[in-house]
């Protein structure tokens, strides 16, 4: 499963720094800063030591990728960084954590729709044949079908250019998040819990999965023209998304306290204008971003299957059960807050802590023997480790637990549904 082969620069050692810097902000900075309120409102205030340190750990692995890389010369992907580690079982490993990551994260930004759009339009409902949906699925099977579209195109780099305004969304939200508390009656009055232990878990597993750009790192080193500047546009990228991540978290914390929802945008209210900007732009950012993440889950998918990969209509009809699979998901668990923390714990960590760091170990096992710097390393892949086993979890157990509330509640409500119904037959029988 050849994933990263699939996920190259366009114009290889051409970008410049400045443009690099920023599609770096746009890889770090995406839909997991809608849900830093929710982590830390999970955790307490003192879960943002967490926050910081997942950033530096993180920001550190991105370094050692770009050491593994300065390695071979040859290296352009983050699979092949696995390969010159581990051999082909690395690559194939890297791949499928890879595919799992995005495909994961895709169907994350369906629910993301789903939800704000329900937010927006809370009456909303489908009737399909007798059998009745309800708002957040019916508009994730609607933002499903105008995502089609765009999956089809072969060509993506028109889309290259609308995929920048992921960065400048992430800060247009925040600020409509400000202006919400600062001018529209809510302000800022929670005093919130200093630690939550049992949130803890949860809150790490979230601060996790915002920062899990790693694997897109190798693409963004090849194509820079200066590599001696990479490690400043790493520096640059997370200390950016870092602040905007914790002024987002500080400020819905403030706001709304333990009544966050899993997305701040569905504690604001709808009424207000900068409510309302703040969900419109929450509803373009995926769809700006949804068809070039598609593209290397696609075409991977597409390379199972060598024999037809390149028949037009072969491709149209692959893709589409790719998106209607993510929407079954979508619809089947929507619950944004545990996805995302079920992905941040035991793919984020993974693929962008753990990795990075036995990859480096092993690349320069014997340039670190004795350095302090292995030990480091070392305790840095295990910390990562217990990330993803406890994260995954906390996350698991949530899932099922908000599954089974579910089910009870759908039961009750049809119970309700039948007692209304079968008084009302009485009532109609004896006044006959």
């Amino acid at each position: 499963m050849e994933v990263e082969a699939n996920i190259r620069p366009l114009n290889e050692g051409s970008t410049s720094f400045f443009k690099t810097v920023f599609n770096g902000l746009n890889v770090i900075i995406g839909i997991g800063v809608l849900s830093m309120p929710y982590a830390l409102a999970s955790g307490g205030w003192l879960s943002l030591i967490l926050l910081f340190g997942i950033s530096g750990a993180a920001c550190y692995a991105g370094l050692l990728t770009k050491r593994c890389m300065d390695a071979n010369p040859r290296i352009k992907t983050y699979a092949e960084i696995g390969e010159f580690a581990f051999g082909k079982i690395g690559k194939r490993v890297l791949s499928i954590i890879l595919y799992i990551d995005l495909y994961l994260a895709l169907t994350g930004y369906l629910i993301v729709e789903g939800d704000n759009l329900h937010d927006l339009f809370p009456k909303v409902k489908t009737n399909f044949h007798g059998i009745n949906i309800g708002g957040k699925q019916s508009f994730i099977m609607i933002i499903a079908v105008a995502f089609l579209p765009t999956v089809w195109l072969e060509d993506l780099s028109v889309l290259a250019y609308v995929s920048a305004t992921g960065v400048i969304s992430g800060f247009v939200i925040l600020a409509s998040v400000l202006w919400v508390g600062l001018f529209d009656g809510v302000g800022f009055h929670s005093r919130g819990e200093l630690i939550n232990w049992k949130g803890i878990p949860t809150a790490m597993s979230l601060y996790m999965f915002s920062y899990s750009a790693n694997p897109v790192f190798p693409t963004l080193y090849a194509s820079i023209k200066k590599k001696r500047h990479f490690s400043k546009v790493l520096l640059i990228g997370f200390f950016g998304a870092t602040i905007c991540y914790a002024t987002m978290a500080i400020l819905g914390y403030m706001m709304f306290g333990s009544a966050l929802q899993s997305q701040i945008t569905l504690n604001l209210p709808t009424q207000k204008l900068s409510s309302k900007i703040a969900l419109y732009t929450t509803w373009i950012s995926p769809l700006s971003r949804y068809a070039l993440m598609m593209e290397p889950v696609a075409a991977t998918t597409e390379s199972w299957f060598p024999k037809h990969q390149k028949k037009k209509g072969f491709k149209i009809v692959l893709r589409t059960i790719l998106v209607v699979s993510q929407a079954i998901i979508a619809m089947s668990i929507p619950f944004f807050g545990s996805l995302m923390s079920l992905v941040g714990a035991l793919i984020g960590a993974t693929a962008s802590i753990t990795i990075p760091c036995l990859c480096y170990l092993k690349i320069s096992s014997k340039n670190l023997r004795r350095s302090n710097e292995r030990v480091v390393i070392m305790l840095l892949a295990v910390l990562s480790i217990v990330i993803v086993v406890v994260g995954t979890y906390t996350s698991m157990k949530n899932i099922i637990k908000e599954i089974m509330i579910g089910r009870r509640l759908h039961f009750l409500g049809h119970d309700f549904t039948c007692m209304v119904t079968n008084q009302a037959n009485v009532a109609e029988y004896s006044g006959t």
